[in-house]
């Protein structure tokens, strides 16, 4: 049996805290004052989607993911029905 051990690489943040991982800057976004559905679609579905232009980021990709398992749900379907 053999046991190896790597090291650990850690670095310090400027408020001295120590973290694995390195975090990256947050991207760039247009804050919107309008509800979930105007403002994902005053960007573009897509784009909020996968590109996170406004904070309704992650509301859009639910959104896609729902009508992604929709569609696959229904060609999964329609072979057993006929």
């Amino acid at each position: 049996m053999i046991i190896t051990t790597l090291p650990r690489e850690t670095t310090v943040r400027q408020d001295n805290s120590t973290e694995r991982i390195p975090r990256r800057p947050p991207p760039e976004f247009n804050h919107s004052e309008s509800s979930i559905i105007s403002g994902v679609m005053e960007e573009g579905f897509l784009n909020v989607a996968l590109d996170d232009v406004n904070q309704y980021g992650p509301h859009a990709m639910i959104m896609l993911l729902f009508a992604v398992a929709s569609i696959t749900a229904l060609l999964l379907l329609v072979p057993s029905v006929f």
